[in-house]
């Protein structure tokens, strides 16, 4: 299975990546804002979901919502 972020690039363990819009997470008090960068996202048995960590939490994004982040 390919893991494809919104633009259609491939994705890989330990990527980094890029929100393009505000999402609200349940059970946190903030929502996640639209540029934040997520580092290090693991990929899930799903190809449309990725599993990463905030703070101290674990969630799932879906990755309609995600761009992976330009390598320097």
């Amino acid at each position: 299975m390919e893991t494809k972020d919104s633009n259609g690039t491939l994705l890989a363990d330990g990527d980094a990546v890029h929100l393009i819009k505000d999402l609200k997470v349940k059970g946190m008090p903030l929502a996640l804002k639209r540029g934040e960068v997520i580092k290090n996202i693991r990929l899930t048995d799903e190809p449309e979901e990725v599993e990463c960590r905030i703070g101290k939490s674990t969630i799932v994004l879906k990755t309609c919502f995600l761009k992976k982040r330009k390598e320097d």
